[in-house]
């Protein structure tokens, strides 16, 4: 299954292919020659598909579990103090997106979208220091029974030069449903409550909506 965010370019991305295949076999010479661009195209198609591709996943659905947002590897886990929504310490965790993971965006847990804002910004790399608070960006917050409110930034980063933010204020969000997409690497980042359990660590490979980033003690 590919995201509806990359139909348009999935299939400007087929015509490419007939058109330069048709091209190769009509005007290329020798014969291996043709082979090499036959396989070029190829390639490009394949890296295409398997950015927009958009597995099936189901989360737990337990309010006492925040599921990463996203695909990626855990760059970041500190305490910041978050300047927009909070305004107070948060424990912040980072998700770095490759232009090989899936790139959807999923709600880490199910309640009320209360606040979602789009920032324009900058284009750093997405692991810039500064890239979370200058870089074009998305704060997403949802108001959860367990943990309160619950941000979620999405992050352009160098290759990314759009961000699709479907969740609205005042929407019902449902842990592990699809809230987004950012366009060729990026990064998610969480800000959760001081002392907040992790199940995470510094290098870990995670899936948005399996992994779990964090629990609650009953």
């Amino acid at each position: 299954m590919f995201h509806k965010e990359g139909y348009t370019i999935i299939t400007i991305t087929l015509l490419i292919v007939i058109a330069g295949v048709l091209a190769t076999h009509t005007w290329v010479s020798p014969e291996w020659l043709q082979y090499l661009c036959y396989a070029a195209l190829l390639i490009l198609l394949v890296l295409i598909l398997q950015f927009f591709r958009n597995p099936g996943r189901k989360s737990s659905g337990n309010l006492n579990e925040i599921v990463s947002p996203v695909d990626g590897k855990v760059v970041v886990i500190e305490e910041v103090f978050e300047k927009e929504y909070f305004k107070e310490k948060r424990l912040q965790v980072s998700i770095f997106m490759s232009p090989i993971n899936v790139h959807v965006t999923r709600y880490p847990v199910s309640g009320a979208v209360v606040f979602s804002k789009y920032h324009p910004g900058k284009y750093l790399v997405a692991w810039h220091p500064k890239a979370s608070e200058e870089n074009e960006r998305t704060t997403v917050v949802v108001r959860s029974t367990s943990f309160g409110d619950i941000l979620y930034r999405q992050i352009a980063g160098a290759l990314a030069k759009r961000i699709v933010n479907y969740a609205k204020e005042g929407d019902s969000a449902e842990q592990g449903a699809d809230s987004g997409f950012i366009k060729f690497g990026s990064r998610v980042d969480l800000f959760l409550p001081v002392g907040t359990p992790l199940a995470v660590k510094l290098n870990q490979k995670v899936k948005g909506a399996e992994s779990i980033i964090a629990t609650r003690e009953n």
